[in-house]
């Protein structure tokens, strides 16, 4: 039995990453300070002995003595992290800071959820781990792109400086249960939009591609990836290289979901990247490790999950 901090635990990304530790039978810690995480989201796992909930920003410095720490901590979607965009630049370099000085002193391994925002609108495609990217300093999404850019920087410097054991995973567009309803995310916008019978909202023209990866596959790697070998610190790409262009991706919720939505297109958002694409190839080679549900089969599994979320709560 290991035991594991998670920051970010309630989060959706968290909160199945907790669930999976639990059931390898390690003790589980679940930091979130609650600005984009859910309760909800691990309240089945609260009877859990072995689980531990506690309310806190990584903004603060935070003690206690664990095996492993995985830092997510971070709103990771657009509107989340626009909001408040100081707070956005906060939460990623400060509490990186502060997850890496606790490694530190207790000697834990860490891990970094860090983003395929590094590569901004990437010139080029697919990306490559070792692509520097092409992003905005001073855009409307810089917070998070240069927040995470940041943080990695100090991952590699806590490693090189004071042998911080680290792992760096850059997450690409991931969907599944437990997404915020009003995240703004791609996917999680369409279904609800789709379920309730409104108009799917597509910005510009919707011929900009991404890559979806259901959450228990990003889940799998996350793991594999902390338990790789100490000589592997990353950063590796994690996301399914499949490619949709979100035009494609709304006709496929309206088909599967039956729903009588029309398709709307609104201006394109400022820095929005026209192509998304990870190279997996490090992570097929070092980790051995690639998605293996395909879109359609998440995407059922997704509808599934919000249409009992709008029956429970029809203010959604």
């Amino acid at each position: 039995m290991k035991r594991i901090l998670v920051t970010g635990g309630a989060g959706f990304v968290g909160s199945h990453l907790c669930e999976r530790l639990l059931k390898e039978g390690n003790e589980v810690i679940s930091l979130d300070n609650y600005f984009t995480g859910q309760k909800k989201n691990i309240i089945h796992l609260m009877d859990n002995p072995y689980f531990e909930v506690v309310r806190h920003d990584v903004t603060s410095p935070y003690f206690v003595e664990v095996d492993e720490i995985y830092n997510l901590a971070c709103p990771a979607s657009p509107i989340h992290y626009q909001y408040n965009p100081i707070k956005t630049v906060k939460t990623s370099v400060m509490g990186a800071i502060n997850m890496l000085g606790l490694a530190k002193r207790i000697r834990a391994k860490i891990l970094q959820a860090s983003t395929s925002e590094v590569y901004g609108d990437p010139r080029v495609h697919p990306q490559t781990e070792n692509y520097w990217g092409h992003v905005n300093p001073i855009g409307l999404r810089s917070c998070y792109d240069e927040g995470k850019r940041v943080a990695e920087t100090l991952f590699m410097n806590y490693h090189t400086q004071n042998n911080v054991r680290i792992k760096i995973v850059r997450l690409f567009n991931t969907y599944g249960p437990n997404m915020h309803p009003h995240d703004g995310r791609v996917i999680s916008n369409f279904i609800v939009q789709a379920l309730k019978g409104q108009d799917i909202t597509v910005y510009g023209d919707g011929q900009q591609t991404r890559s979806f990866q259901y959450i228990d596959d990003l889940i799998n790697g996350m793991v594999k990836m902390m338990d790789s070998e100490d000589d592997f610190i990353g950063p590796v790409n994690m996301g399914n290289p499949g490619e949709f262009t979100i035009l494609e991706l709304a006709k496929k919720i309206i088909d599967m979901t039956g729903s009588r939505s029309k398709i709307v297109f609104q201006p394109l958002p400022a820095d929005d990247p026209m192509q998304r694409k990870p190279d997996i190839n490090l992570a097929k080679e070092k980790l051995k490790w690639e998605p293996k549900i395909p879109l359609e089969q998440g995407l059922k599994k997704t509808i599934a999950y919000f249409d009992q979320l709008l029956k429970e709560d029809s203010s959604i």
